[in-house]
């Protein structure tokens, strides 16, 4: 049995999930076989389930969260393959703020981690662009790592998402000589362009904390932005796939630097060498807090089944919650959807009991499983 979740956000990490299903799974079969390879795919998670399956530790800095506060922030350092990984989730993601403020926030925390990570000499980064509270198109990033927003006046602009707008010259001169020395890669499975309606502000503006009256004016202002960034890069992004990830970070990235784009999940996937590890195994158990009709198009549960539908292996999914009406899932190669839930709960004991749940609701799957095995050996 391979079992290959994503963290269930707010209750437990990949790591833990995929351990309290084994557990669950071997109170009925303790003899059998599991394997366990936690993802992620490219947010919150990203560096537990890359150095779960490459090996490293976790590193911490003192930075700034999106509002400038200071905390501390973890990054992955796997030393022996001058590996760092990074997600925009530990230092500008919005799980850090009490309240959403698209206007203020910004990545600039998350540069600073990319510099700490360049003084330890790394030759490699892996950014993970997931779970982000910003929609400054990458600003901060790029002012902690050297590069200056001036607005029409000649005056030195805080980078935030409310300032895109006021953004006359871009000056990179000062960017970090170093990053042009290291392999970088993006890891997101995001697909959206920059702008329009299925660009950075209207689709994840709103989860942002941008206000519908406000989308217009925050659109215009990444769009102002954009064209004075394309006018200094000669590199046009604004529509590739991907470039709106993270509140247009990923249009700042492709725009400033050398990076290559990949799927968190399958980054993870080929490290971890799941495939080969699915094609040997009965069954495949994955999972992530909440499914939906958006898990059906490219989260990590449906990347699994894909892998394993290859092999014609069955996949169980769990999740704490099921929104709306999942059938097609059994097309993407999800055999069964299973809520880990035992009755009505409010979301705050849910997250608080989701381990315990998860490993119960496991053990309630192998013995259905037991009881189909017994009945077919009737047979």
């Amino acid at each position: 049995m391979v079992i290959a979740p994503d963290s269930f956000k707010g209750s437990m990490s990949s790591r833990e999930a995929a351990e309290r299903v084994r557990a669950g799974v071997a109170r009925v079969f303790p003899v059998w076989e599991t394997t366990v390879v936690p993802m992620a795919d490219g947010g919150e998670g990203t560096v537990e389930a890359i150095l779960a399956v490459i090996g490293g530790r976790r590193m911490t800095a003192r930075v700034k969260d999106p509002l400038g506060r200071s905390i501390e922030a973890e990054w992955g350092y796997c030393e022996k393959r001058g590996l760092a990984v990074i997600e925009t989730a530990a230092a500008s993601g919005l799980a850090l703020l009490k309240e959403p403020d698209p206007a203020r926030a910004s990545t600039y925390g998350t540069g600073q981690l990319l510099k700490q990570a360049l003084d330890h000499g790394v030759r490699e980064v892996v950014i993970g662009l997931g779970g982000s509270a910003t929609v400054d198109a990458g600003t901060g990033f790029f002012a902690a790592l050297g590069v200056r927003f001036y607005d029409g006046q000649g005056e030195l602009l805080e980078p935030a998402g409310g300032n895109l707008g006021e953004i006359d010259r871009i000056d990179g001169s000062g960017l970090d000589p170093r990053l042009q020395k290291v392999r970088i890669t993006i890891a997101s499975d995001v697909t959206h362009p920059l702008l329009g309606p299925e660009g950075a502000i209207h689709v994840f503006g709103p989860q942002k904390g941008i206000q519908a009256e406000e989308l217009d004016r925050f659109e215009e202002g990444m769009g102002r932005f954009a064209e004075r960034l394309v006018r200094v890069t000669g590199r046009d992004h604004r529509w590739t796939p991907g470039s709106g990830a993270a509140g247009g970070f990923g249009f700042s990235l492709l725009s400033l630097l050398n990076v290559e784009w990949g799927s968190g999940l399958d980054l993870i996937a080929a490290w971890g060498h799941l495939e080969e590890k699915i094609r040997q195994a009965d069954l495949v158990i994955t999972g992530e807090g909440r499914m939906d009709r958006q898990s059906l198009y490219g989260k990590v549960p449906v990347g699994i089944a894909r892998i394993a539908a290859r092999h014609e292996i069955p996949v169980v999914a769990f999740t704490g919650q099921i929104q709306g009406d999942l059938t097609e899932a059994e097309e993407t190669g999800i055999s069964v959807i299973l809520p880990i839930t035992e009755g009505p709960i409010s979301l705050e004991d849910a997250m608080r009991q989701g381990p315990d749940l998860l490993e119960r609701a496991a053990c309630r799957f192998a013995q259905v499983w037991r009881l189909g095995e017994s009945r077919g050996a009737k047979r």
